[in-house]
């Protein structure tokens, strides 16, 4: 039986992780401090200069930044934040930039008016934006989480310095994810109050339902979710793949409806809800049951992601499909040890998928990853797995997860800087082959 303080704390990391954002998260994070940078400056800026890691680079270099008119890269999405957003509304920074905003974007870009470098030697998510004006300068770094600020400076006094750890340094969080283990999600579900959670995951589904629509309405990056619709049909297991697909299309490629993120990822965010969200209808599965298996989905999804860290060449849609196999098992009635086997067999088919950053692609990974963990479901239900001793699969589930965070935490961190290398042209793969 679950405690309350461990109740109290999934319920803590819901509310701290189901936030809405606009556009890929980190064009947006660079936004935020950006125009964090220029509201401490207390004037306009005649220059910028952002220093960021290489898997911030890696996720900006190839996705649209929203409401930017079209506009890619970490120029624009900073000088956007700069001229056009409103640090108090985080990761909507720049969801109010007008047209005004997005035609000075364009020209300062061609103007060189922000410069970037590549950050050595910090962590996987790491942005430090410098802001100068003809009087002042100014400096906001942010580490490990996408609204993190850890240090604000202006003429070299500093203004505000946190700690890069802190989960948010504008609240006091008593959320600890040290504490989650699968069968406290199992047991948090089954005796959830689904009033504690209602607002949330409603939220949740009202977003990210919406936007997966305009994906499947309208032609967003590579149509991956139109697509498998128009030409493999719309069961159950094709719909809960083509709609988390198509949410994906349309967020990768700049539209710029919000959605509600999961473990700092958008499209993380899409794949822990639409799948649930689309067996759910077709199940005609009560409202309560089928927030109870959002929570189940969100949870093990932050849970897995958790060892991995915020940034990796791991790819996130793994881990969220993951969360949504085990959601999908969890309305079918499976128990502790079914959710389990969803969760290994996912793991061990589709674990070695790569992140080479945030692109229209992702929709296509999303799409694999969602398959995949229909398919390990199906498995489960009918008690077939793969064992302990194959691969990196153990007889517990929960060290199977442990080893897969392992896997991408400390084995892939050589795969994500060459994955960078060949992203950035510094390598000369010919002679190398």
């Amino acid at each position: 039986m679950i405690s309350h303080d461990q109740y109290e704390n999934y319920i803590a990391i819901l509310r701290e992780e189901l936030v809405p954002a606009m556009g890929c998260t980190e064009p947006i994070a660079i936004a935020y401090a950006s125009a964090k940078a220029r509201e401490t400056l207390g004037g306009e800026a005649t220059h910028l200069h952002v220093s960021c890691s290489g898997n911030i680079i890696k996720n900006v270099k190839g996705v649209i930044v929203p409401n930017s008119g079209g506009q890619k890269g970490i120029e624009a999405a900073a000088i956007l934040g700069a001229v056009g957003g409103d640090s108090s509304r985080e990761l909507e920074v720049i969801s109010g930039a007008d047209d005004d905003a997005r035609a000075l974007t364009r020209k300062l870009v061609r103007e060189n008016f922000c410069d970037v470098s590549l950050a050595e030697d910090v962590p996987n998510l790491f942005i430090e934006v410098t802001a100068e004006s003809q009087n002042h300068k100014s400096l906001v770094r942010i580490e490990n989480f996408h609204t993190n600020i850890t240090l604000v400076k202006l003429d070299g006094k500093i203004i505000c310095e946190h700690a890069p750890e802190k989960v948010r340094v504008d609240s006091q969080s008593t959320a600890d994810k040290s504490m989650m283990t699968l069968r406290g999600i199992v047991e948090f579900a089954d005796g959830l109050n689904v009033a504690d959670v209602e607002e949330i995951l409603a939220r949740q589904v009202e977003y990210n339902v919406r936007i997966s629509q305009e994906g499947l309405d309208n032609k967003w990056g590579a149509c991956i979710g139109k697509t498998m619709i128009e030409t493999w049909g719309d069961d159950v297991r094709t719909c809960a793949c083509a709609r988390a697909a198509a949410g994906s299309d349309a967020r990768m490629s700049g539209c710029p409806l919000p959605v509600i993120i999961n473990s700092g990822s958008g499209n993380q965010g899409i794949t822990v809800t639409l799948p649930i969200v689309e067996y759910a209808e077709r199940w005609r599965i009560s409202r309560a049951k089928m927030f109870r298996a959002l929570a189940v989905s969100n949870l093990v999804s932050i849970y897995i992601k958790h060892f991995i860290g915020s940034l990796s060449a791991f790819c996130g849609a793994v881990s969220a499909a993951s969360g949504a196999g085990a959601g999908i098992t969890y309305m079918a009635g499976g128990d502790y040890a079914s959710i389990g086997r969803t969760i290994t067999n996912t793991l061990a088919n589709v674990g070695g998928i790569v992140c080479d950053g945030a692109k229209p692609s992702c929709a296509a990974k999303i799409a694999s990853s969602v398959h995949a963990a229909i398919l390990a479901h199906h498995m489960s239900m009918n008690y077939d797995e793969f064992r302990g001793g194959e691969g990196f699969v153990e007889d517990d589930v929960e060290r199977t997860i442990k080893n897969m965070g392992y896997i991408g935490k400390i084995g892939m961190k050589e795969t994500d800087r060459e994955i960078l290398n060949v992203m950035i042209d510094k390598v000369d793969v010919d002679s190398c082959l």
